[in-house]
């Protein structure tokens, strides 16, 4: 079966077009072409963020925003001649800036995303890209009205693996026949019991007003932040177990593990969603989880079953030989002839039935295999200088994201949830309201 989305997956490097000194992007932007280098706003230059120095530094990185201001300083030894921000929407509206990348906590990506397409900015944004349904949904929009002008990545940079596109490849050619149902998990356990009580007082670099950001205000306690003791990337599990902070593995994990079930589906947004799981704590978001959603059929398969299982809450596997509990984050995909089962970087192939004789399949050759993108970070550098292509763009992230996001809406309320992808809504009274969130009085979504 010919893979239909293989132009948008393809790795490419530039399709701009160079007429005396300027360079003419694909939606009529120009800019000088001396070096063909981007103007890059850093926001969040800590954690995550050090594993973008190496890339970035091929490019002019003007801007660096961080609240803690000692993050800055050692930014500032990468970056020397980049102007400091504290607040990332005062960096925003600096003159000179092409793009953006965003490293900062859970609860503002989709803040800066989608403040940052608003001025006409190309953006990386880490995962995941938004805390609510409604975030999804804005943000996707926002980028749908954008996309001819401007190249978006979300952080899942496991992507990159060549294994995604052989599994992929498996399912659409048909290795364990017509598609039936998926599964993606993860095994991380981080236990919280609830909101954290004040302690201390903030240091005197870090402005904890703009750390807490739209949510509601919690006293300052370093166990939320994090601070400089850990190591780069994991001071995320500081604060995401916090419903008003993050949505927990479902956002943290999952969004990794999701995508290599999800890159294989053509998926559009579910029809149903129902979640079960520990019991509800209305302070910190569930280890123990199950979602399962309806995705509707498209022109390669008929609607299939979509899980995501956290905490130790696992599907079956399909044959005692085989431990689907020392892989500690994968995905299995359930056909009428067979099983795939994967991790990040391998895959079990497992015909099943008296059917499965795999006569019926016949594997692409090595001139059809889906071309390897490439560094994920550099896909997104060339993408804003070039066709604007990347594999994990707002469209694709954003929907899987927002489906992932109306699992926890479901597991809230108890109950299954239709849902209408059109209008972002499901009927249901309750779930409706758990669609969004308030934020703090002066900070707006859709600045």
């Amino acid at each position: 079966m010919a893979d239909s989305r293989l132009s948008r997956r393809q790795f490419t490097t530039t399709a701009a077009v160079t007429v005396t000194g300027l360079t003419i992007l694909p939606g009529g932007t120009l800019r000088g072409a001396a070096n063909n280098k981007l103007n890059i706003a850093l926001i969040g230059v800590h954690g995550r963020a050090n594993a973008h120095y190496g890339a970035l530094k091929h490019e002019n990185v003007v801007a660096l925003c961080d609240v803690n201001e000692k993050h800055l300083a050692h930014a500032a030894k990468t970056f020397p001649n980049a102007e400091h921000f504290v607040d990332w929407r005062k960096c925003l509206d600096k003159k000179g800036i092409d793009a953006v990348v965003c490293c900062t906590t859970d609860h503002t990506h989709a803040f800066v995303a989608n403040w940052a397409m608003n001025r006409g900015l190309h953006v990386y944004c880490e995962k995941p890209l938004a805390n609510t349904v409604e975030e999804a949904r804005v943000v996707r929009a926002t980028y749908l009205k954008n996309k001819d002008k401007l190249a978006t990545q979300v952080g899942t940079q496991r992507h990159a693996d060549v294994n995604f596109n052989r599994v992929r490849e498996l399912i659409l050619d048909g290795a364990i026949g017509k598609l039936k149902d998926v599964h993606a998990w993860g095994n991380r356990q981080i236990r919280r019991p609830g909101y954290l009580p004040a302690e201390g007082s903030p240091p005197s670099e870090l402005h904890w007003d703009l750390w807490i950001g739209p949510s509601p205000m919690h006293p300052y306690n370093p166990g939320y932040y994090g601070g400089d003791k850990y190591r780069p990337g994991a001071n995320c599990l500081q604060w995401n177990m916090y419903w008003d902070f993050g949505s927990g593995q479902v956002g943290d994990m999952g969004s990794h593990t999701m995508d290599l079930a999800y890159n294989a589906l053509d998926a559009d947004l579910p029809t149903s969603a129902e979640g079960e799981g520990e019991k509800f704590n209305p302070e910190v978001t569930p280890v123990e989880l199950h979602t399962a959603f309806d995705l509707p059929a498209n022109d390669w398969r008929d609607g299939v079953r979509l899980n995501w299982w956290q905490g130790g809450m696992m599907p079956r596997s399909p044959m005692s030989a085989v431990d689907l509990n020392k892989i500690g984050h994968g995905a299995m995909f359930k056909g009428d002839k067979g099983f795939v089962i994967a991790d990040f970087r391998t895959r079990l192939l497992i015909p099943y039935g008296k059917g499965a004789d795999m006569t019926y399949y016949n594997a692409r050759s090595e001139q059809k295999l889906i071309p390897d993108m490439g560094n994920f970070q550099m896909q997104w550098i060339n993408a804003c200088k070039g066709d604007l292509k990347t594999s994990c763009d707002f469209d694709y992230s954003g929907k899987l994201i927002e489906t992932m996001l109306l699992g926890l809406v479901a597991y809230r309320t108890g109950q299954r949830i239709s849902y209408d992808a059109a209008t972002g809504k499901t009927g249901n009274a309750q779930a409706d309201a758990l669609i969004s969130r308030p934020y703090r009085e002066g900070w707006t979504l859709n600045g």
